[in-house]
């Protein structure tokens, strides 16, 4: 199981007080208000930076971290994502899953046949929708009731009811 999960990507530097703008990855944006440090791009010494400001501006969130107090000091941090660490992720409601847990997944049918892994989750707004590679095809699913039978992250399988028009 993925420990690090993505919340935002640094896409630029705003102002010259180091403070940036963060494309957000995230379902709720509020998160960022109540959250008291990020984890910048995984790499070799997993940099943790301690949110000392938050804003918003359009579809942007702007972080202020500490330490970081001019335009010099942030900007080589432009381009990375940043990351929460399970401890600090949003809690999950009965059959809501994170989408790093979800990617990878077997997907098995009620039939009890194999039919592909999951490689992709779309957002499209009234449910999300799962791209399944079958047979190196993309099969679209939707994440309803009636074609989501069981998760399990745990077993790292997914069983799934193929409705008509589906393949």
């Amino acid at each position: 199981m993925i420990e690090l999960l993505q919340v935002g990507a640094i896409i630029k530097t705003h102002g010259i007080r180091g403070e940036v703008k963060v494309y957000p990855l995230t379902d709720d944006v509020n998160r960022f208000k109540t959250l008291k440090e990020v984890v910048l791009e995984p790499e070799s010494d997993n940099i943790t930076l301690e949110i000392e400001g938050v804003k918003f501006q359009k579809n942007l969130v702007i972080l202020k971290f500490k330490g970081y107090d001019n335009i010099n000091d942030i900007e080589m941090h432009v381009k990375k994502g940043i990351f929460v660490t399970r401890d600090n992720a949003v809690e999950l409601e009965e059959d809501e899953y994170f989408v790093a847990d979800l990617i990878g997944l077997n997907v098995v049918t009620d039939d009890g046949e194999d039919f592909g892994v999951i490689k992709d989750v779309l957002h499209t707004g009234a449910n999300d929708v799962y791209v399944i590679d079958h047979d190196n095809k993309d099969v679209l699913v939707p994440a309803i009731k009636e074609c989501i039978l069981d998760v399990s992250i745990d077993d790292n399988v997914m069983k799934i009811h193929l409705m008509k028009g589906l393949v």
